[in-house]
């Protein structure tokens, strides 16, 4: 699914795993990530990756960073991807995060509405860097 749109076509290669199984192992031995499949009839359907931060701003509020939402082409559309959200929101609140935050490309504007929809507001400008 990381590879199922045309931004992820052109990063991601899932003809070699090796540094996706890497990175999982990294992440599931980290006490501050989540990973969440949603599966349905034994095939996976979505994922996220909801990482916890803790912070020294805003009076050393702990916040959440959602990354790495895809739903399955076939189940978007169902909800699938607001429940997966919503799961994501109230783990973070549970972890007692102050501050749920994710960013998506400029060019994903459905993803834009998707979010905003559900309560997130486009209140930073991001700036990346690649190395």
């Amino acid at each position: 699914m990381l590879a199922d749109d045309p931004l992820g076509a052109t990063r991601e290669s899932p003809e070699d795993l090796t540094p996706y199984l890497a990175a999982y192992s990294r992440l599931a031995s980290d006490p501050h990530q989540r990973l969440v499949v949603a599966e349905r009839a034994g095939k996976v359907v979505g994922t996220l990756q909801l990482t916890l931060v803790p912070g020294l701003s805003r009076r050393a509020a702990t916040r959440s960073l959602i990354e790495g939402v895809r739903v399955h082409a076939d189940e978007r559309g169902s909800g699938l991807g607001s429940l997966l959200i919503e799961w994501a929101v109230e783990t973070s609140s549970t972890e007692g995060c102050q501050l749920v935050q994710l960013t998506s490309d400029a060019s994903r504007e459905d993803a834009h509405r998707f979010y905003e929809r559900l309560g997130f507001v486009a209140s930073h400008v991001g700036f990346k860097r690649q190395l």
